[in-house]
């Protein structure tokens, strides 16, 4: 120990603190030495021996555009770096130990070695090795911000723009170039927390909020930006290939802020195009002549509060499966899709969104149902799309997605909308508002479900 302190006495300066050691303690057995190591080793090995660690829909080692590589590549080089300078440290620190340890009750007890200044080229190369370690690190960081900053020059004349929005808890995603007719004229094309785009073109999302402020994450794609209250804000992506990507809200924004998810799906062209040409048009209601079938029943056992909505053949494919989403039913239950659109207005679902061709007027705040049967997610991304999972949001939306303003109520200047509860303005008690029984229920999943 004494010829330990001897050590680090040359090497720092004369300020460090003169100190005595205790006692050194005997060494544990061999026996207990192999017991904690091989402890240590399965600790390190478990996100190897359980598979996926680095992987998975929302792995930022799985890059599938070039924004997210770029950004990627920092992190290697500050892992690289900062890995090197943690084995140099722990292995003289290893060595000083091992080769300067107490040999003897004498060592123990030894006077306090000479105290001095420390050794001027150690210090000197310490400075400069520090200064040369954050060099490294700068000069990749400071090129991927300049390159994730913005749409590069080269690809800005056929770039792609898209407008998110975030609400407490949901995305809304509106094209600024492409025109829909409503009945008050043009308006543009507004869709809910799946953003579809082009494979192989620059993305400029233009990032706002609604309330509080979100971060836009789609970590395949492109690395977190916030959305900031009254501060515009933006990011860039391109998806290489067709894929179907997550993305999440990684700003703390309330209660439902860890189910706050949405979607990317990235489309080659021509299968882009087919999908605009189809939103823009407004629902339909099926054709009287339209083959007939019972709508299928569903086995609705309750789930817990944030129970897991996705299914195995969707996890396996899930582009495969929004691909299929869009493809209209070939036999529907008729009568029970327009007890659905029926009930749709007397609950009041219409006062805050809108479908249009069957109900107009809504609030901006509230999510744009047009289509969405072709939609593979609902509640803001939490669950997949399917008639169960349907069931258990109309019926109860709070215990899917807690505190979300379908429940509670949307607010609407210096009031509060009603949602499923009624908010008394006197003392702020919630009274049950909008109820919906298991039979409406199904008739509200046959209608929502027939918007392709």
């Amino acid at each position: 120990m004494r010829s330990c302190k001897r050590f680090f006495h040359a090497i720092t300066p004369s300020f460090a603190p003169r100190f005595h050691a205790p006692p050194m303690l005997s060494l544990p057995s061999l026996s207990v030495r192999c017991s904690r190591a091989l402890t240590c080793l399965a600790a390190l090995a478990t996100p190897f021996l359980t598979g996926g660690w680095l992987s998975g829909p929302q792995s930022t080692f799985e890059t599938e555009g070039p924004v997210a590589r770029s950004q990627l590549e920092v992190f290697y080089v500050t892992l690289w770096v900062t890995g090197i300078i943690f084995v140099i440290v722990a292995a003289i620190l290893g060595y000083a130990t091992l080769r300067f340890r107490a040999r003897s009750a004498a060592d123990e007890h030894a006077a306090p070695p000479p105290q001095s200044h420390g050794n001027p080229l150690v210090e000197l190369g310490l400075i400069f090795a520090s200064v040369a370690a954050l060099v490294v690190i700068a000069i990749p960081t400071l090129r991927a911000i300049y390159f994730t900053y913005d749409v590069p020059e080269a690809e800005r004349a056929n770039a792609y723009t898209v407008n998110a929005t975030g609400y407490q808890w949901w995305f809304k995603f509106e094209y600024p170039t492409e025109k829909i007719t409503l009945d008050a004229g043009e308006g543009k094309l507004v869709t809910a927390n799946e953003m579809v785009i082009p494979v192989g073109r620059a993305v400029r999302v233009n990032l706002r909020t609604y309330d509080v402020i979100h971060s836009f994450w789609v970590p395949k794609l492109a690395g977190k930006v916030d959305m900031m209250p009254n501060r515009a804000n933006h990011l860039w992506l391109k998806a290489e290939k067709a894929g179907y990507y997550w993305g999440q809200c990684a700003e703390y924004c309330g209660e439902s802020h860890a189910v706050m998810r949405f979607r990317v799906i990235a489309l080659e062209e021509p299968e882009f195009q087919t999908w605009l040409s189809a939103q823009k048009k407004a629902a339909v209601a099926p054709a009287a002549d339209t083959p007939t079938a019972q709508f299928a029943s569903y086995d609705m056992t309750p789930k817990g509060r944030n129970a897991a909505g996705y299914s195995a053949s969707f996890d396996a494919n899930p582009l495969g499966q929004w691909r299929q989403q869009q493809q209209a039913d070939s036999a529907v239950d008729a009568a029970l899709i327009a007890q659905g659109r029926q009930l749709f207005a007397q609950k009041t679902c219409v006062a805050c969104h809108v479908i249009r061709g069957h109900h107009i007027g809504g609030n901006s705040a509230a999510p744009d149902l047009t289509h969405f049967g072709s939609r593979t997610t609902l509640a803001g991304g939490l669950l997949e799309n399917s008639p169960v999972n349907l069931h258990r949001w109309v019926t109860d939306p709070n215990g899917v997605k807690p505190g979300n303003k379908m429940f509670v109520g949307l607010p609407l200047g210096g009031s509060v909308m009603p949602g499923y509860m009624l908010k008394d303005p006197t003392n702020g008690h919630l009274s049950p508002n909008i109820q919906v029984s298991d039979t409406e229920a199904r008739a509200l999943v046959a209608y929502l479900s027939s918007l392709k």
